[in-house]
C-alpha cells in the first residue's frame, strides 16, 4: 500500500502542477514526469497491492460472498485499478506524445489543445480518493 501511495504522489502531484502553471515548457516537463511515474511506481504498486490483498485474504480464509466488504473492496479494486489506472494512463501518454510531437515541430497550438483535456486530473483525483475508501473497507470491515 505504501508502494501504490508513493506511485499516487508520483503521478498526481506533476499532474497538478502542469494544469495549475500557464508555462507550456512547465506542463510539457511535469506531464512527461508524471508518465515517466506512472509506469515506474504506480502500475507496479497497484499491482504488488492487488496481489498481495489477495493473498492476505486467501490466507485469512474470507469468503467473498459471506464478507460483503470483501466483495466491495474486490468490485471497488476492479472498477477503480481495470478502468481508471488505464484510462489516467492513456491521458498521460496522449499527453507525452504531444509535447514530445510539439518540441519535435515547433507548434504549440495541437499542444495547448490536449494541455486543456482534463482525463488525466479526473482519474487521477478518482484513483486518490479511491485508496481511503479501500483502506477503509479493509481495516473496519463495516458489513
Amino acid at each position: 500500500m505504501i508502494w501504490l501511495g508513493a506511485g499516487l504522489g508520483a503521478v498526481y502531484l506533476p499532474i497538478l502542477r502542469a494544469w495549475a502553471s500557464k508555462d507550456l515548457e512547465y506542463q510539457a516537463y511535469a506531464l512527461i514526469e508524471a508518465a515517466n511515474s506512472e509506469t515506474r511506481v504506480l502500475l507496479p504498486g497497484a499491482m504488488a497491492t492487488g496481489t498481495t490483498g489477495f493473498f492476505w485474504a486467501v490466507a485469512a480464509e474470507y469468503n467473498f460472498v459471506r464478507d460483503g466488504w470483501l466483495g466491495a473492496l474486490t468490485l471497488s479494486f476492479i472498477v477503480v485499478y481495470l478502468v481508471c489506472l488505464p484510462l489516467l494512463g492513456f491521458g498521460l501518454r496522449r499527453a507525452r506524445l504531444a509535447v514530445l510531437i510539439a518540441r519535435r515541430d515547433g507548434k504549440t497550438d495541437e499542444l495547448a489543445d490536449v494541455l486543456a483535456d482534463r482525463v488525466p486530473i479526473v482519474f487521477g483525483t478518482i484513483l486518490v480518493l479511491s485508496v481511503p475508501f479501500m483502506a477503509w473497507l479493509a481495516i473496519f470491515k463495516p458489513f
